[in-house]
C-alpha cells in the first residue's frame, strides 16, 4: 500500500511539474484579465491541464501493479476520453451541456466493459440488500449478451453524478485533490473486505492506492498558492475514479456519499438554487459552499483544510458505521451545512 501511494505521488509530482512548463508555453492558463470566470477565486495567471499529470499517473500505476483485464481497460479508456475532454475545455471553454452528454457517453462505455451496480446495500436492513439485477433482457449481437436494465442505469446515473459533483469543489487551492485522495485511500481500505465484481480485492485497492498517491502528488503543486489549476480534466477524472471505486469496492456507495459529505450536499443545494433562481443547472456561478466561507472571511487554507478533515473523520467513522448510521451521519451534516448556509446569507443581507 505504502509503496503503491508513494511511487505514485513521485509519478504525479514529476508530471505535473512538466505540464506546468508546457501550459505555460502553449499559454494553457487561466488569466482573469482575459478569460472571466464566474465561479473562480484566484487571481493573476495560473496553468490548467491538471487531469494530465493524473491520467498519466494512473496509466503507468495500472502497468505496474494491476491486471490489465477487461475492467481496467474500460476504466483507463474511459479516464483518457474524459482527460481529453478536459483539455479541450480547458483550452477552449466547451459548453457544459455537451461535457455533461459526454460524461453520460463515458460512464456508458465502462459499463459495457463489465462495470456494473448489481445491488445496493438497504440503510435500514444491514443484513440486506436491494437488488437491481434482476430485471434483464438478453441481445442476440455478434453473440448473445445479458444486459442488466436497472443496474447498468443505476451505474451510469451514479458515474454521471460523482463526476460533475466532485468536480464543483475545486475552486480553492488544494481543496479537490486533498479530500479526493482521503476518500481514495478510505475506499482502498474497505474494498479489502470484499469485492462484488470478477475483479479481486487487492486489484480494486491498487487503484484505489494509485489514485491516492496521483492526487496527493498533484497537491503539492495545488495547494496555496497554486503553481496549477486541475480544470475540467482533473475535477471530473476525480469523481470519476471515485465513482468507479465506490461501486468495486462491494457498492460501497453509502461510504463515499458520507466521506464526500460536504461536496454531494454542496452539489445539491447548487442545483436547487440555481433551479429556484430560473437559471440552469449546468452554468457556473458564485455561490457554492466553499464560495460561502469565502464571503464570511475564511482564507484559502482554512477552506481546503475544513474539506480533508470532514473528509478524514467521515472516512474514519466508514470504518465502523453500518448502513442506517452512515445514513444518520451524513443527514446530520447535511442539516448543519443547510443552517450554516442559511445563517452566511442573512449576514450578507444585514450588511449589504
Amino acid at each position: 500500500m505504502i509503496l503503491v501511494i508513494i511511487l505514485s505521488a513521485l509519478f504525479s509530482s514529476f508530471f505535473t511539474l512538466i505540464t506546468i512548463f508546457l501550459a505555460k508555453k502553449i499559454n494553457l492558463v487561466t488569466d482573469v484579465t482575459k478569460r472571466s470566470h464566474p465561479a473562480h477565486t484566484h487571481s493573476g495567471k495560473i496553468p490548467r491541464g491538471g487531469g494530465l499529470p493524473i491520467l498519466l499517473t494512473l496509466l503507468i500505476g495500472s502497468l505496474l501493479f494491476l491486471p490489465i483485464n477487461k475492467i481496467i481497460t474500460g476504466i483507463l479508456i474511459s479516464s483518457l476520453l474524459l482527460v481529453f475532454v478536459g483539455l479541450l475545455d480547458d483550452y477552449f471553454d466547451i459548453s457544459p451541456y455537451l461535457r455533461f452528454i459526454l460524461n453520460i457517453l463515458f460512464s456508458c462505455l465502462l459499463v459495457m466493459f463489465g462495470l456494473g451496480i448489481p445491488f445496493i446495500s438497504n440503510p435500514l436492513n444491514p443484513e440486506g440488500v436491494v437488488r437491481l439485477d434482476e430485471w434483464r433482457i438478453t441481445i442476440d449481437l455478434f453473440g448473445k449478451r445479458e444486459i442488466l436494465i436497472l443496474a447498468n442505469l443505476f451505474s451510469v446515473i451514479w458515474l454521471t453524478w460523482t463526476t460533475n459533483m466532485v468536480n464543483w469543489s475545486k475552486g480553492v487551492d488544494g481543496q479537490l485533490p486533498g479530500f479526493v485522495a482521503i476518500t481514495a485511500f478510505f475506499l482502498g481500505l474497505l474494498s479489502q473486505r470484499f469485492t462484488a465484481h470478477d475483479i479481486s480485492a487487492q486489484t480494486v485497492a491498487n487503484l484505489a492506492f494509485i489514485t491516492t498517491g496521483a492526487y496527493l502528488g498533484f497537491l503539492v503543486f495545488n495547494i496555496y498558492p497554486q503553481k496549477i489549476m486541475p480544470g475540467y480534466g482533473g475535477g471530473a477524472l476525480a469523481g470519476f475514479l471515485l465513482g468507479v471505486l465506490s461501486i468495486l469496492s462491494f457498492g460501497k456507495l453509502g461510504t463515499a456519499i458520507l466521506i464526500l459529505s460536504v461536496p454531494t450536499i454542496d452539489a445539491i443545494y447548487t442545483i436547487l438554487r440555481r433551479i429556484k433562481n430560473k437559471k440552469s443547472p449546468f452554468k457556473a456561478d458564485w455561490g457554492h459552499f466553499h464560495h460561502r466561507l469565502l464571503e464570511i472571511g475564511w482564507g484559502r487554507r482554512r477552506i481546503a483544510t475544513f474539506y480533508w478533515l470532514v473528509s478524514l473523520i467521515f472516512g474514519i467513522a466508514s470504518l465502523f458505521l453500518k448502513g442506517v448510521e452512515k445514513l444518520v451521519a451524513f443527514v446530520s451534516i447535511g442539516i448543519i451545512l443547510l443552517i450554516f448556509i442559511y445563517l452566511i446569507e442573512q449576514i450578507k443581507k444585514i450588511y449589504q
